[in-house]
């Protein structure tokens, strides 16, 4: 995990708060960059609270394979957006910018510093430019979808979303299929893709943000990753799997198909040795952090960080710059 010094950082302390402008700053970055650790070191010199912004850390009981900080990281500055719902519940981007929105405004109103930290592409963009929730609801249409998902497959409730939805399609994984059923309600109801009916109705965030993404050198950023996994093995993620199935959740959840658990399910299921399934976590690992640099490469007003060139000096000047009202 990458550490920084004090001295990388700006000392700063809340006066003047009643003066505080609403700007937000946000740590964006793959998987095992160290978005975590910088947050962390700006904790012991700026009275901020953590905003956690990862699609797989909203659930409870997930915490050592979704590198949930731990009980310790927590003590060293406030966290929001963890343990939100149990992994059989539905949540969505659009209910993640509600909650998250929420907990901003409470960060302002104590007179702290909100920092957004997180790699979840999608729930960012819903944060900070607006994520509209459709009201057009069916249940009996709902039930009628779930049950062509059971009878048909989600590879045929997919294809028809990519008739009448691609862009929807191509951000909808088959086996997310809570939001693969919504999708065709909403188009079913409205005639309208739901694609561009969020895109109609966006709700930008209420407050100023700057944007800030942590980088790598590629095979350093792959070694991290490699012993990360490691480390998760060793303090328990099979354990975790298991304590998982014992309370009656099934790997067939959306939740849980994610890089690290279905990788244990399937050790779990005799599909594969404890070695192949490291190597599966760590291979499909690294090839989230390639889809989360992709995607964040596309997005606008980001400031590269690369965390080998003095990072924290960079992150000083930002703050120096947007966050002043905090310095001395």
């Amino acid at each position: 995990m990458i550490r920084y010094r004090p001295s990388d950082v700006i000392s700063m302390t809340p006066s003047n708060q009643a003066k505080m402008p609403s700007r937000v700053l946000v740590i964006v970055g793959p998987t095992g960059v160290g978005k975590t650790g910088l947050s962390l070191s700006l904790a012991g010199h700026v009275p901020l609270e953590i905003i956690s912004c990862d699609s797989r850390q909203i659930y409870r009981y997930m915490d050592i394979g979704t590198a949930k900080p731990t009980a310790a990281e927590r003590a060293r500055a406030p966290h929001h957006c963890l343990d939100i719902c149990d992994p059989d519940q539905d949540f969505s981007a659009g209910d993640y910018a509600r909650v998250a929105r929420e907990a901003i405004q409470s960060v302002f109103e104590r007179g702290n510093l909100p920092v957004v930290v997180g790699g979840s592409g999608l729930y960012v963009r819903a944060l900070l430019d607006g994520f509209f929730q459709t009201a057009h609801k069916d249940e009996r249409l709902r039930e009628e979808l779930h049950r062509r998902l059971e009878t048909e497959g989600k590879e045929v409730l997919h294809a028809e979303l990519q008739r009448v939805d691609p862009e929807a399609a191509t951000r909808t994984h088959p086996n997310n299929t809570p939001r693969l059923i919504r999708a065709l309600e909403v188009f079913h109801l409205t005639g309208t893709p739901i694609s561009r009916i969020q895109k109609e109705n966006r709700d930008p965030a209420p407050f100023e943000w700057t944007s800030v993404c942590l980088t790598l050198e590629r095979e350093k950023l792959y070694g991290q990753i490699n012993r990360r996994v490691e480390e998760m093995i060793e303090l328990g993620l099979i354990g975790e799997v298991k304590k998982l199935l014992s309370m009656g959740y099934s790997r067939n959840l959306n939740a849980l198909n994610s890089v690290g658990y279905k990788e244990v399910f399937d050790y779990l299921d005799g599909a594969c040795s404890l070695t192949e399934c490291i190597e599966m976590i760590q291979q499909n690992s690294r090839r989230y952090a390639k889809r989360q640099l992709i995607w964040f490469r596309k997005e606008r007003d980001l400031q590269w960080l690369n965390v080998d060139e003095d990072a924290g000096k960079t992150l000083k000047s930002i703050l120096e710059r947007d966050f002043n009202h905090f310095i001395r």
